[in-house]
């Protein structure tokens, strides 16, 4: 089999798991319509959430002290359209790299492998690059209830229509007893999403900056595959060896310096070995026996550096400003604790307790400054060591 054929078939099985779990959400959809013994009805999806997006609105407006983006409005995705809407989230610095992403995404979507393979032939380098983002994007999608785009608040059609049902139906007979429950946390779900989708609207500013920093790593990122892929054959086995990267057939030279990509590719050669750390750091020191052959790789990674941190601290601020108004607007919603108990597997405190550096920053900002803490980050976008200390970060703003 050709080497583009052995890379779509890879990175379809990478995404084996997801698929599985698709299938198996639509067998008991399917087996749940044909059992006469489930008599339990929830509100349908649209009616449910057109009712609480105006109360979630509300809310986050009063808890933040800002507006939620005018016009913002609700969308119900299909599963395809929804695996399409994540691929937008792949931010690039250009019309091609755009098309090629949309073009991947619809094509993974398809588990269309010729497709796939068309792509990688059509240009590796970028294959190399968004290929991963399909892999992490798409392998979320059975446990993503939604997500924000250009003022629309698109809702998981495809898990949100079924998980109430299937829930209930995994819980077995009497299933009246417990359709309650389950309605409550249904309700809960949809606020959760909502409400968080919602806080990403009010985050303009700190979406551009996410959305131009992260358009340049990937930038970064192509020019590093290009560098990769036009090595020569001996300098690039050489490399391969003395990096000890796992053994290619000599028949599969494309394979090789994919593998030498994905081994260097900053987000794992440098965050992956140094950690969380490097998004601290002023310098990255590269190996000299490796920047021999690959020249561009101090200059690459050196460039990379302000736009991963810009990138790192931006979303850091913005899941984490999401997380506290579910966290604080949700914490004593019955509705909420239904849906952590049905739908979550756990409870208010362990909700209340996890961990995140982006909820804790928030958090810190918003006990000094209540409501006009997002106001304060949105106006004043944190560093990375501001993340990691929101004290610097409140000392700067006073």
């Amino acid at each position: 089999m050709p080497e583009p054929e052995e890379f779509a078939e890879a990175l379809l099985g990478q995404l084996s798991v997801e698929h599985g779990e698709e299938e198996e959400i639509a067998g008991l959809e399917e087996r749940i319509a044909g059992d006469p013994g489930f008599d339990v009805r929830f509100e349908p999806l649209e009616d449910a959430a057109e009712r609480l997006f105006p109360e979630m609105r509300a809310a986050l407006e009063e808890f933040t002290g800002m507006p939620a983006r005018e016009g913002a409005r609700l969308g119900l995705a299909g599963l395809d359209e929804f695996k399409r809407l994540k691929g937008s989230k792949v931010f690039v610095g250009g019309e091609e790299a755009r098309r090629f992403v949309d073009d991947l995404f619809a094509a993974v979507s398809a588990k269309d492998a010729g497709r796939i393979a068309s792509l990688a032939r059509r240009d590796m380098a970028r294959y190399l690059v968004y290929s991963t983002y399909a892999i992490q994007y798409l392998s979320k999608i059975s446990t993503t209830y939604g997500d924000y785009l250009d003022g629309t608040v698109y809702l998981n059609r495809f898990v949100l229509s079924s998980y109430p049902r299937i829930i209930l139906y995994k819980q077995g007979p009497p299933f009246g007893a417990r359709g309650g429950q389950v309605g409550s946390g249904y309700a809960g779900a949809l606020k959760m999403t909502i409400l968080e989708e919602l806080a990403h609207s009010q985050q303009g500013r700190l979406h551009d900056a996410n959305r131009a920093a992260a358009a340049r790593v990937n930038s970064i990122n192509e020019e590093l595959a290009c560098a990769v892929l036009d090595m020569g054959d001996g300098p690039a086995s050489a490399l391969y060896e003395y990096m000890r990267l796992q053994d290619v057939p000599p028949d599969f030279p494309m394979a090789k310096k994919a593998n030498l990509f994905f081994a260097l590719n900053p987000d794992n050669f440098v965050a992956g070995v140094l950690g969380p750390d490097v998004m601290t750091y002023t310098n990255i020191e590269v190996d000299p026996r490796i920047s021999e052959h690959v020249p561009v790789l101090p200059d690459a990674y050196r460039r990379w550096l302000g736009p991963i941190q810009a990138h790192h601290a931006a979303f850091t601020a913005m899941e984490g400003m999401a997380q506290l108004v579910v966290e604080e607007v949700l914490g004593g919603d019955p509705d909420f604790k239904n849906y952590l108990s049905a739908f979550a597997g756990t409870d208010a405190s362990s909700y209340r307790v996890r961990k995140g550096m982006g909820r804790d920053f928030a958090r810190a900002v918003r006990e000094k400054h209540h409501r006009g803490a997002f106001e304060i980050i949105m106006s004043s976008p944190p560093t990375t060591r501001e993340i990691k200390d929101p004290g610097l970060f409140l000392e700067r703003v006073g």
